[in-house]
């Protein structure tokens, strides 16, 4: 029988042991550079992983440039001809953190592959050794695994196989960052568990490319992993646990005040200290390890029935009492929507990077149409686009706005 409990404690193993530091990986203010493969290139669209380490920074925001390659591996990184050097990139950002995703191409080779994976990672590695990409410091660099293959039925009858290849990958990976003494990231060890959890979405599309809910959930590791430290408190979702004969209150990322009781039902005001989790992209029921880093209310000993949760006038959720008990995810709040609001400012801020970074159409660069009247002017536009992005950066800077709300559970029916 599958053990969930067994499973929650592999995961918070995993998530607490893959490095802890006296200071994180990623420190506020970090000008940091994504680079590597599909996987890396995919962040940029769903963005999840950028609002968390936003957020975990917010008096100091990090700055993300993601240079990120569909089919990237260390040693075929084909570009365009004409294409900036990814040196000159990472200058003109200032770099101060590359954060490397490989692995997953090159494990195609199998066991075969593995010294000449290491002795490429080394090299990758020496290329970027004392560089100062930010005009004052040596740049850091942060390997990052690939994630585990995940069980598709008849379409990846050898996923057995790929994991003992993808696992002796992230192995070699974390060898060769111990050696060098920088961060390792372990995604393939949370991925396969969440892959062989029962409940849940699929995490991938095809078995090694990740769904939207699947950065959703993978985004989530990745960021505990990049700010583990023993000094500075991880982000952590907000946690509202009321009892209703008591009257007595917890919670977590918010403060609750002004509590009240009433035959329908409770109010209270909820002051807002930190930013609200994003929802995740699915109706489906989550696995419970993942349950937990949803924005939660627990009201014990309430009266039977169905109570609903409004929130400045606004139904947010219902559920029966027994429900309630057991805890509700709250995220479609008025802070909730504002939080979603600020993931699409830096979904655009990625998308106008990408247009300066990597024009879509090189025909107007080196083709045919480099003289027509939308070649000539695609210059100026890369300049537009630059601006654009940092204009988007410095917009980020201002966070969301947090603020005091009446909250109110009503009972609605037996």
């Amino acid at each position: 029988m599958h053990c969930k409990a067994s499973i929650v404690a592999f995961l918070v193993g995993c998530l607490s042991t893959a490095f802890v530091c006296a200071e994180s990986p990623i420190q506020p203010g970090d000008r940091i550079a994504i680079v590597g493969n599909t996987f890396a290139d995919q962040l940029r669209i769903h963005g999840y992983l950028e609002t968390l380490l936003i957020q975990h920074t917010m008096d100091d925001p990090v700055s993300i440039r993601n240079l990120g390659w569909a089919g990237d591996m260390l040693t075929a990184r084909d570009r365009p001809t004409g294409f900036p050097t990814e040196e000159s990139t990472l200058t003109a950002h200032k770099t101060d953190i590359i954060v490397a995703c490989f692995g997953m191409g090159e494990s195609f080779l199998g066991v075969e592959g593995l010294e000449k994976f290491r002795i490429q990672l080394k090299a990758f590695l020496a290329s970027h050794a004392g560089k100062k990409y930010n005009g004052k410091s040596e740049v850091r660099l942060i390997l990052v695994s690939p994630i585990a293959c995940e069980d598709m039925g008849e379409l990846n009858l050898t996923r057995e196989k790929r994991n003992r290849e993808l696992q002796a990958y992230a192995r070699a990976m974390q060898e060769v960052a111990i050696d060098v003494d920088i961060p390792f990231v372990d995604l393939f060890n949370v991925s396969r568990y969440l892959m062989d959890e029962p409940n849940g979405p699929r995490l991938t599309s095809n078995g090694i490319h990740l769904n939207h809910y699947g950065y959703w959930a993978i985004s989530h590791t990745f960021y505990d992993q990049l700010t583990a430290s023993d000094r500075v408190p991880k982000r952590q979702s907000w946690r509202l646990r009321i009892n209703a004969t008591a009257k007595s209150v917890d919670a977590r990322g918010v403060d609750i005040s002004d509590l009240k009781r009433d035959d329908s039902g409770l109010s209270f005001q909820v002051a807002e200290k930190t930013a609200p989790s994003l929802r995740p992209p699915t109706t489906e029921t989550l696995p419970p390890q993942l349950e937990s880093v949803r924005d939660t209310l627990i009201i014990t000993d309430l009266k039977p029935g169905k109570y609903r949760l409004t929130i400045d006038d606004k139904p947010v959720a219902t559920a029966t009492a027994a429900t309630w008990a057991e805890g509700v995810a709250v995220d479609s709040s008025p802070a909730h929507q504002s939080t979603e609001a600020y993931h699409a400012v830096i979904n655009d801020k990625n998308l106008q990077f990408t247009y300066s970074w990597k024009a879509l159409n090189q025909v107007h660069i080196v083709g045919e149409r480099r003289g027509s009247p939308s070649g000539k002017k695609l210059p100026q536009e890369v300049i537009e686009f630059n601006r654009l992005t940092k204009d988007l950066d410095q917009a980020l800077r201002k966070g969301i706005e947090l603020g005091t709300r009446q909250w109110r559970v009503s009972r609605t029916g037996i």
